[in-house]
């Protein structure tokens, strides 16, 4: 049992280490987002099981635009488990220490004793969840952009449609189909699947021998900071599926120097049901 209290900003490794505890306690000050696109990358750390999990297409819409969250839409959307003021963790640290040690139902007691039930924010972006699934379920990327300008084209422009189109579009195109492919492939897979699968895009993406587009990423917005990353391919529909299938494509046999993931064996656990 594992119990995160995230009282600031989660992205990347971060969330990916809270979004997997028993319990995740966020505060008012508490800031969610994975925007790994944006750098020629993509949501891992098993976000293709967690943003997968979420409401609808509402993963999709996070993984692809790199939105952020505060902690009271984290709890609305399912991110988190509890809500408490950022004043009261000590409190809640404390209590926990002097229950010690403590079960899981002991545990859920003191967090529903320190627990609040946050306001959302009328223009919060998880009340426009109904425009999301339908724009955000298309089945590809191309789909998704077409969605989005019907919408406004149909209902007029509003300023989070707008901020994702510009989010996306300054996204690396490989990586926004690398996204959404991992997203709904982690909706049919269990935490170790995930996981696995993430591990191959990725070492994929290291061993640059389909594209470079995560170091030219890193270059423009990390290192170099002139935000002018030259994507390669640089559109959307010169992105072919058989391109981002190649990222997904076994390690094994590749490069002596490349193997798939092999995950420790845990307790009632086969040694055939690890080695994805």
């Amino acid at each position: 049992m594992k119990v995160a209290l995230v009282d600031g900003i989660v992205m990347g490794g971060g969330a990916g280490l809270s979004m997997q505890a028993t319990f995740c306690v966020v505060t008012e000050n508490t800031v969610f987002a994975m925007p790994e696109a944006s750098i020629g990358l993509f949501p891992d750390v098993g976000a293709s099981k967690f943003l997968s999990k979420l409401p609808g297409a509402f993963g999709e819409y996070l993984a692809l635009t790199g939105a952020r969250l505060n902690g009271g839409e984290m709890l609305a959307c399912g991110l988190a488990s509890h809500f408490v003021l950022s004043k009261e963790l000590p409190l809640l640290e404390k209590a926990m220490c002097e229950e010690a040690p403590l079960s899981k139902s002991t545990v859920l007691d003191l967090l529903n004793k320190f627990a609040h039930n946050p306001n959302m924010n009328e223009n919060s972006i998880f009340r426009r969840l109904e425009i999301i699934n339908r724009c955000f379920s298309r089945p590809t990327v191309e789909e998704i952009f077409s969605s989005l300008e019907n919408e406004i084209e149909n209902n007029g422009a509003e300023k989070w449609i707008e901020d994702a189109m510009r989010s996306m579009r300054s996204a690396s195109p490989t990586s926004l189909k690398i996204t959404l492919k991992s997203i709904r492939k982690g909706r049919t897979q269990d935490l170790e699947q995930c996981l696995t699968h993430e591990y191959t895009v990725f070492c994929n993406m290291l061993r640059g021998s389909i594209n470079r587009d995560f170091f030219e990423g890193s270059r423009a917005i990390l290192f170099d900071k002139d935000k002018k990353a030259k994507w390669d391919p640089p559109k959307l529909e010169l992105v072919a599926d058989g391109m981002v299938d190649k990222f997904f494509t076994s390690l094994d046999g590749v490069d002596p120097d490349w193997v798939n993931l092999r995950l420790p064996i845990r307790l009632g656990q086969t040694r055939s049901r690890a080695r994805l």
